[in-house]
């Protein structure tokens, strides 16, 4: 069973929130569709206007620019990706099973959520894979630490750093592996789609191929 979950947004990524109205949903729904067909550096917010069917002005209503706006997407989905995790995990006691859980989640193909409408996370995932980087790798990266744009993924890696811990308490490198785990999860699939010279996975098994790497590299470091 599907949950409806609130995500709690960063204030300061937006003018309006975008949770409020009806306008401000469809922005967020529209620009998840155009950024995943076209990519973030053809995304306009005229051409997102000319989607909705609204004025460019109203847009930037809500959102200063693009770049806060891909923030803002980025950080919904490590929210939203975060509940999922505690809720298919809750239950767990053993904590290698319950690791291995997080890793499958990371790994597989994102279904949609139909319990947020304006949220279509199998397109957001893509988006994180191909654009996801784009959020901090800028010259501004420190400012926008500063005003906690990265939070919800930090809150991402605690949770599974602490899942790492519970596996070996011991384990010096709680927060790097759990990063890592995150980033080569992304990382294996655009790469397994777009260079596979940089991997040793081909696409007919993509999914179990990179939970099995990732098992390995995981449980070969926190071995005790």
């Amino acid at each position: 069973m599907k949950l409806e979950v609130q995500i709690k947004m960063n204030d300061t990524l937006y003018l309006r929130d975008p949770e409020q109205s009806e306008l401000g949903k469809n922005i967020i729904k529209h620009s998840i569709q155009l950024i995943q067909k076209n990519g973030f550096e053809s995304f306009t917010f005229k051409k997102l206007a000319e989607a909705i069917g609204t004025t460019e002005a109203g847009v930037y209503r809500y959102f200063e620019n693009k770049h806060k706006l891909l923030v803002y997407i980025i950080s919904w989905y490590w929210g939203w990706l975060e509940f999922q995790i505690e809720y298919q995990t809750k239950n767990i006691q053993d904590p290698i099973v319950k690791l291995k859980q997080v890793i499958t989640l990371l790994s597989t193909t994102i279904e949609d959520d139909l319990m947020t409408s304006h949220v279509d996370e199998s397109l957001l995932h893509q988006i994180l894979i191909a654009e996801g980087s784009k959020s901090y790798l800028t010259k501004h990266v420190g400012e926008d630490n500063k005003l906690q744009y990265f939070k919800p993924y930090k809150d991402l890696c605690n949770t599974i750093g602490g899942i790492i811990l519970e596996c070996n308490a011991n384990y010096k490198y709680p927060h790097s592996l759990a990063s890592t785990i995150i980033e080569v999860a992304h990382l294996q699939n655009f790469f397994m789609h777009n260079l596979p010279a940089l991997t040793d996975f081909d696409k007919t098994r993509q999914e179990d191929q990179i939970i099995d790497f990732l098992n390995h590299l995981v449980f070969s470091s926190i071995q005790k």
